[in-house]
């Protein structure tokens, strides 16, 4: 696995974020003057992962709304796809999550997007419903995920393990 510093995303970042956000979901993409929205947003976090050459790879967006984070979105360049961009990503998300005493992290996910999917199971998340024709460029339904109690000691063991694995990969 790859190693990537995780930064605040900036103004100064948005050229990046606008290329691999295109990369990532074609004509159906957030526009730039969103990212400008959640940036100055008071209840969202936005950070971006960086290879150790200073390569944007990925970035992700939460919105923290009292004890609970909703993943508004998670997108990896495509050439550092499978190298665990993602993972630290949500690795450092569980991370301010308990800094912040947020017990609870939700997302929508394609129901045809098995890796994404995955992913989000290997961090404790489960399908707990289904938004139909939630995406408006096709219709897809979006799957509800949900992570337990992260405070939870089921939980905090999974976390554990999951830091253990790769907590490494993000350069501190």
């Amino acid at each position: 696995m790859d190693k990537f510093k995780i930064e605040k995303m900036t103004l100064n970042s948005l050229d990046e974020v606008m290329q691999i956000e295109k990369l990532a979901y074609g004509q159906h993409h957030w526009s730039r003057e969103s990212f400008v929205a959640e940036i100055d947003n008071q209840i969202s976090t936005y950070n971006c992962a960086y290879t150790q050459d200073n390569k944007m790879a990925g970035y992700m967006g939460l919105w923290k709304i009292i004890d609970e984070a909703h993943v508004t979105n998670l997108a990896v360049h495509p050439d550092f796809r499978r190298k665990g961009v993602a993972k630290a990503l949500l690795l450092n998300a569980l991370d301010e999550c308990y800094r912040e005493k947020i017990k609870y992290l939700t997302l929508e996910v394609r129901v045809s997007n098995d890796g994404a999917i995955k992913l989000y199971e290997s961090f404790g998340f489960k399908s707990l419903g289904v938004r139909k024709k939630y995406y408006q460029n096709n219709n897809e339904d979006a799957l509800i995920m949900w992570s337990e109690n992260i405070f939870s000691d089921n939980y905090k063991k999974r976390y554990e393990e999951l830091k253990e694995k790769i907590g490494d990969c993000i350069l501190r």
